[in-house]
């Protein structure tokens, strides 16, 4: 039996695999598969061999499944991308009215408020998010369609006991430009509708209230939206 052969046959019966042994003596794995593949294995030799071919699999899975994920993750990446060139930047008044509207729609306060059973005539214009992106747009609704002046916006911020109520407050401020004096008491808990909706840790900011005490403003809005609730 030739030598490399015999050293095959050898590192083989001690259970190593095919890419060892290739690696080893730098032979074609396919090669070693015609030299050995009849070759009967000692118990020892067999469970060594089963092991590395196990975990061999379960690296190719590992291998796969993150290579699916870099993929997925570049596609996703992609597509965000593409749909992000098809919004103009530039946003007219007329499509800063409808997005307010539709916002309002979906998260603005619009139950008509009651005191012993008797429907009030008084109602705020109120919107509660924690999304600062969709806050700032709903105030560029407020101001810029609805020309809210900025001193007639207030605010209330609602945070988790862990949170600093400083840097809370400090953050709301820079993005909605709304002044200090008009922000509210800051409230200590977050409310059970936000906390079925995503927990604590997804809410880094707490949740703020924006609120423009107009009973006309809201009558207006409320038009609006039952005006877009007949184009359906």
């Amino acid at each position: 039996m030739r030598a490399d052969k015999l050293k095959a046959v050898k590192l083989r019966l001690s259970g190593k695999s095919y890419t060892e042994i290739s690696r080893l003596l730098n032979i074609p794995k396919s090669t070693l598969s015609g030299w050995l593949s009849n070759l009967a294995l000692p118990k020892k030799a067999k469970k060594r061999i089963a092991k590395i071919v196990k975990q061999s699999i379960i690296d190719s899975i590992v291998k796969r499944n993150k290579n699916q994920t870099i993929l997925a993750i570049e596609r996703m990446n992609q597509i965000r991308s593409a749909g992000k060139l098809e919004i103009n930047n530039n946003l007219s008044k007329e499509q800063i009215k409808y997005i307010g509207i539709s916002l309002y729609w979906a998260e603005g306060y619009k139950r008509a408020k009651e005191l012993n059973g008797r429907i009030l005539t008084n109602h705020p214009v109120a919107l509660t998010n924690s999304d600062p992106k969709l806050i700032q747009i709903f105030l560029r609704f407020l101001r810029e369609v609805c020309e809210v002046k900025n001193e007639h916006i207030k605010a209330d911020i609602r945070m988790f006991d862990h949170m600093n109520s400083k840097q809370i407050l400090k953050f709301w401020k820079r993005i909605t430009q709304i002044p200090e004096k008009n922000f509210g008491k800051i409230y200590y808990g977050i409310s059970k509708s936000s906390l079925g909706k995503r927990p604590f840790n997804r809410l880094p900011y707490g949740t703020i209230l924006v609120r423009v005490n107009n009973t006309n403003l809201f009558h207006k809005i409320m038009g609006w939206i039952e005006a877009l609730s007949e184009q359906g």
